[in-house]
């Protein structure tokens, strides 16, 4: 038996993230030299990657990153297995790290931001498959948005108080209002429209809904006469269901987010939406 204490056990599971009967494991192999065992648990993780890839990933974090002058933002989500994984300071961490590279690489798509150097000589994408080997589960990168170009402002929602946060919304208005875009995204995260305007939503989206609509109201033994006004009605009611502007405000229903936004005077020229696994 390696001659090692319960403080070395301690350091490396900080260090390297992995089980405490792999650090002991690990100790025994290396001796008791902590530095030796980080580098056997490195190992012994990079092997078992490829056997993970198969698996589900579907708990995580959502983080963000806003800039001191609210002119940037980042919203990053990472993917893990189980929810103790992603409650864990280690994952946490990574994930910090991935959205603070966003932040300063500005990347154009997931595919460049993977393939760019977070440390000489380190890719993200190796960064996250180190993390895949020390925390010992699937890591999955797979979603992020950066907004550069207006009065940036994030809503972090937690899901459970033991969690990271689940949900996270990114707003960018085109001008500065600090209490328009919290309420506005605080919105957003509640009741997760797809779409910013009418004019965003797909031409044979809108098709469909009349479709359904129509042939629902002709099932629902509706007069011919009738039919036109319901299927409008009903395909605003998609809008006011899945667009933004079109959707009732969360804290005063009579008014719809457009009016809000027009009454105090700014635009939402974009947003992001992102809830772990969904």
């Amino acid at each position: 038996m390696a001659n090692f204490t319960a403080a070395d056990v301690k350091k490396l599971r900080e260090l390297s993230g992995a089980g405490m009967m792999d650090c002991k494991k690990a100790l025994d192999e290396a001796e008791g030299n902590v530095d030796k065992a980080v580098e056997i648990l490195r190992v012994k993780g990079q092997k078992g990657v490829a056997k993970r890839e198969g698996r589900s990933a579907e708990n995580g974090a959502v983080v963000s990153i806003i800039a001191a002058d609210n002119n940037s933002g980042v919203l990053l989500e990472l993917k893990c297995e189980t929810d103790f994984v992603a409650k864990g300071d280690k994952f946490v961490a990574v994930a910090d790290a991935l959205a603070a590279h966003v932040a300063k690489t500005s990347p154009a798509d997931l595919e460049a931001l993977l393939a760019s150097e977070i440390e000489p000589g380190k890719t993200v994408q190796a960064f996250v498959d180190e993390a895949n080997a020390t925390l010992g589960e699937k890591i999955v990168l797979d979603r992020f948005a950066q907004f550069t170009d207006g009065f940036v402002a994030a809503y972090m929602h937690r899901t459970s108080p033991d969690l990271p946060p689940q949900v996270g919304v990114l707003v960018e208005l085109d001008k500065e209002n600090a209490e328009v875009a919290k309420d506005v995204a605080q919105h957003i995260a509640a009741f997760s429209p797809k779409f910013l305007t009418r004019e965003d939503v797909p031409a044979e989206t809108v098709e469909n809904e009349r479709r359904v609509a129509e042939a629902t109201a002709r099932e629902e033994g509706k007069p011919e006469a009738a039919l036109s006004k319901i299927v409008e009605g009903r395909v605003t009611g998609f809008y006011k269901e899945n667009v933004l502007l079109d959707q009732p405000f969360a804290k005063d229903n009579k008014k719809s987010v457009k009016k809000v936004l027009d009454e105090a005077g700014v635009t939402l020229k974009r947003f992001a939406r992102i809830r772990v696994g969904v």
